[in-house]
């Protein structure tokens, strides 16, 4: 974590080779206890199974989702920085939940943390932050920046450690502009050896708190009342 002040709201951590994403409030689902054993519910329970959200629509030349950064596959910093820019690129006119920008990030990961990003499907609303969005039709813009006061260990020759701040806007298709994501992202990286690709095979995400805004009581009252 850097001296700057990023205050910490919620820790995620992933499972081996999957990434969550935690941009836009979507906690995870998978972890949630199945209720009435997975089979047909028990009529003494409330519990009710919830179909999986939808994919978003294709991008077409309407969408306002940047192309997936050219990275440099040998350097395990670019790599991991086309990553997170690729994965908090939103376009709500476009995507049902931050998942489906989390799939046009797969590229960038392990075969096996791609396969299991394609296999997931989130059950929930994506969060309050993603709904704001949607009613103005927006998509997002970020900027990555590389945290450099980590205490991440060396490179290795098939491992690499890797920790970004990512911070974003929200502009609505109404005029409307808002926060977008934030959130630190913690990643490791491998290869399957020297000279060969580096790709993202494991994320840990901190979100980050959102800066409180002026409040309208602490407005000073106007001269001519």
């Amino acid at each position: 974590m850097t001296t700057r002040n990023r205050a910490v709201a919620v820790l995620l951590t992933s499972a081996t080779g999957l990434v969550l994403l935690a941009g836009c409030g979507l906690r995870d689902y998978r972890e949630d206890p199945p209720g009435g054993g997975g089979g047909t519910p028990d009529a003494s329970s409330s519990f009710t199974p919830k179909a999986p959200l939808p994919s978003g629509r294709e991008l077409d030349a309407d969408a306002h989702v940047p192309a997936p950064p050219k990275a440099d596959e040998s350097n395990a910093t670019a790599v991991a920085e086309a990553w997170a820019q690729s994965a908090y690129s939103h376009d709500t006119a476009y995507d049902t939940s931050p998942h489906d920008a989390a799939l046009r990030a797969a590229r960038f990961l392990t075969p096996r943390g791609a396969a299991a990003l394609r296999e997931y499907r989130p059950v929930s609303g994506p969060g309050d932050q993603w709904n704001t969005w949607a009613d103005h039709r927006a998509w997002t813009t970020v900027d990555v920046e590389a945290d450099l006061d980590g205490d991440a260990p060396p490179d290795a020759p098939r491992e690499a450690y890797r920790a970004l701040f990512v911070e974003g806007e929200a502009h609505g298709r109404d005029g409307w502009r808002g926060e977008g994501p934030r959130v630190n992202v913690f990643l490791k990286l491998t290869r399957v050896g020297p000279g060969r690709p580096w790709q993202v095979a494991d994320v840990t995400l901190v979100e980050a708190a959102v800066p409180p805004s002026a409040s309208p009581s602490a407005t000073a009252p106007d001269s001519n009342e």
